[in-house]
């Protein structure tokens, strides 16, 4: 009998996770190569301003902080810096983030970095939204979640962080 073979959603660790803390979320397959924000916004349908991007950020002495904004804006290091009270604050290369994360660049989730030592701060315009969509944890995933429950997750502080390109 031929038929339509049923696509099993993307399991990885993070919708075990989500699972498991019981929170509300969606998981989107996209392409699996590496999508910016503002591809991924289309294949969704979705305003660009409403899919966030993580960006892996590092200090003089420390941790490196991921910086959570929206996808058509960039890092403001100074507005960052300031924030955290730190001198100066750097992006990391692909490579670096790859290094610093274990993570695939365009799949860098804030949750698939939880208790690994991450400081995560998510730009205050994440706050106009119910739900954002950021990185699965790999390529190819995208998790539709509230803000707030990321928030909570991740123990991430709201603050203005970023500026347009």
């Amino acid at each position: 009998m031929l038929g339509i073979i049923p696509v099993m959603p993307i399991k990885n660790n993070v919708t075990r996770f989500l699972d498991a803390h019981k929170i509300k979320y969606t998981a989107h397959e996209l392409p699996a190569e590496k999508l910016g924000a503002v591809d991924a916004a289309q294949l969704l349908g979705v305003p660009i301003e409403q899919v966030f991007k993580t960006i892996v950020t590092t200090r003089e002495k420390g941790k490196p902080v991921l910086a959570v904004i929206p996808g058509p804006r960039v890092v403001d290091l100074k507005l960052l810096a300031s924030f955290l009270d730190e001198k100066k604050m750097s992006l990391s290369t692909q490579r670096e983030a790859e290094m610093l994360t274990g993570l695939q660049a365009g799949g860098i989730s804030p949750l698939a970095l939880i208790n690994k030592g991450f400081q995560v701060l998510m730009d205050s315009a994440s706050q106009e939204f119910d739900e954002i969509y950021i990185s699965g944890g790999q390529r190819g995933l995208n998790i539709q979640l509230p803000v707030n429950d990321l928030a909570k997750l991740t123990n991430a502080r709201f603050g203005q962080i970023s500026k347009e390109e």
